[in-house]
């Protein structure tokens, strides 16, 4: 890495995570890298659906307010090793039906020049809930 970078941290996890929570995109968008790949939990392929580059990444981050406007990561907690981290969270949202999600989810990140490389989403599988 190189030494004017600064290293990413819990505190950098907690405030994306934060970005996520305001569904605020361009915040989202400064701490990924400009190669930047977003592996989703759900897809047709192995790796769920895989987005790559700045621009394909921020569509499918806003697609996640899209299927749910009152999406919420919470009780998040963060660990940062070297180039990699996790994010533990659980989801909730309610779709324009009114069927409602909640499910805990994980993320593993890798890091390069202090920006985040890859997303990879886990999250538990689970039937939406009645709307309320």
């Amino acid at each position: 890495m190189n030494a004017d970078v600064t290293p990413i941290t819990a505190a950098t996890l907690a405030a994306f995570s934060d970005a996520w929570n305001r569904h605020d995109l361009p915040a989202l968008m400064g701490f990924m890298h400009a190669d930047c790949v977003f592996e989703t939990a759900a897809g047709p392929d192995a790796c769920g659906t895989r987005h790559c580059g700045h621009d394909a990444v921020a569509k499918a981050f806003a697609s996640a307010w899209a299927s749910f406007p009152d999406a919420q990561w919470r009780n998040a907690r963060h660990l940062v090793l070297g180039e990699r981290g996790i994010s533990e969270w659980t989801f909730t949202g309610t779709a324009a039906d009114g069927m409602r999600s909640e499910s805990d989810g994980v993320d593993l990140f890798t890091f390069k020049d202090g920006k985040i490389l890859v997303k990879n989403v886990f999250r538990k599988a689970r039937p939406l809930l009645p709307a309320a």
